[in-house]
């Protein structure tokens, strides 16, 4: 799908992002109507939210959102030109990420790419999740719906990739992709020799086989801070859960929140979340 991205500034002077979709198809006109249908009806926090849209009458698909001025998470962790995250940083972004889902999933809605690039970060890398072209109603009395797989392939459940059955633990095993990415600087997909392989397959590897110390990355252990190893610890044993397969062995995004946030208080110790 061909789109544009333009930055551009309102009349009260608030810098607006205005995304153009540049072929008119019946994909890029669900997808630009999804959006409007979930963000013109959902505000939270840790969603970019819809200024506008352009009108119904023209022969341009645009959407108009608040400006989000620090790029996105992909960029913060795979881009030379940006400095590293602490770890505290990287913890606060994956309990914003996580809120936000927890709100999604109560508002009956899967997201469906949850993924580094669709995480964006402002000034304060306060956490704005973005890209709802994908994302899908759940009604409450159903635990999953038939589609045909979409998103980025190292981000998909493996389950939903299979079966084309889609639910809240699709999201989950995301999002535990994402804190894979926090915990080591590695994106989701990288080479392994001469093969490409998908970093929760990666990361799973090693975690059986006792080779943390090859997963996290090195700079967030460099003080030797236990209390930061012990989370960076914890953390990575809630990402192994996220990825399990088959997905009922996954926890909830509420139960992945408040695993996350007991951990910023230091109230959860490793064996507590199993």
């Amino acid at each position: 799908m061909s789109l544009y991205l333009y930055l551009g500034k309102l009349k009260d002077g608030r810098e607006v992002a205005i995304k153009r979709f540049h072929e008119e198809t019946e994909k890029t006109i669900q997808q630009f109507m999804k959006e409007i249908e979930i963000l013109s009806n959902l505000h939270h926090q840790n969603l970019v939210s819809l200024y506008g849209c352009s009108s119904r009458h023209s022969n341009k698909y645009m959407l108009v959102y608040e400006y989000i001025s620090n790029g996105t998470l992909t960029q913060h962790l795979h881009e030379s030109s940006c400095n590293k995250l602490s770890w505290l940083t990287r913890l606060n972004i994956a309990i914003e990420t996580a809120n936000a889902l927890v709100f999604l999933h109560d508002s009956g809605i899967i997201h469906r790419d949850i993924k580094g690039s669709n995480i964006l970060l402002d000034e304060n890398f306060a956490v704005k999740v973005a890209d709802f072209g994908l994302s899908r109603f759940l009604p409450d009395y159903v635990t999953h719906v038939s589609t045909l797989p979409v998103g980025t392939r190292a981000y998909i459940d493996p389950d939903y990739y299979e079966t084309g059955r889609v639910s809240e633990k699709s999201d989950v095993y995301s999002f535990g992709v994402i804190l894979f990415e926090l915990i080591s600087s590695k994106p989701a997909s990288l080479m392994q020799g001469t093969e490409r392989v998908a970093l929760a397959e990666f990361a799973l590897s090693k975690i059986l086989n006792k080779e943390l110390q090859l997963l996290v990355d090195q700079s967030l252990q460099i003080s030797f801070n236990k209390n930061v190893v012990e989370m960076i610890t914890t953390v990575t044993e809630l990402a192994f859960q996220c990825v399990q397969c088959p997905k009922e062995l996954r926890p909830t995004m509420k139960q992945v929140l408040e695993t996350l946030q007991g951990i910023r208080k230091g109230k959860w110790g490793f064996s507590q979340i199993t």
